[in-house]
């Protein structure tokens, strides 16, 4: 990729249970089940986007428990730090 992009992936430590405590501590940042809006939006693809498939198909694609997609929207990007940061602290 040459240039940035608004849509990042990262994983938090702990699985699943940590993912799901950092997706319930976000205050701006809104869950949904796809991406591509205005809003910044996050999603769990282990049990959305790719939960059809088994445990072993998704190691080989890099979907862990703890893996995270998040999309930036049109919020101040101090605001969306701010939120993540918090969110980060209860993991």
């Amino acid at each position: 990729m040459r240039a940035g992009s608004t849509l990042i992936a990262f994983e938090v430590g702990g699985g699943k249970a940590a993912a799901f405590r950092f997706l319930n501590a976000l205050k701006l940042v809104r869950i949904s089940n796809n991406l591509g809006d205005a809003k910044s939006l996050i999603v769990h693809p282990a049990t959305t986007t790719h939960q059809r498939l088994t445990q072993p198909q998704r190691d080989e694609l890099g979907i862990s428990d703890g893996l995270l997609r998040f999309s930036a929207g049109l919020e101040h990007a101090d605001d969306l730090i701010e939120d993540v940061l918090q969110a980060l602290e209860k993991v």
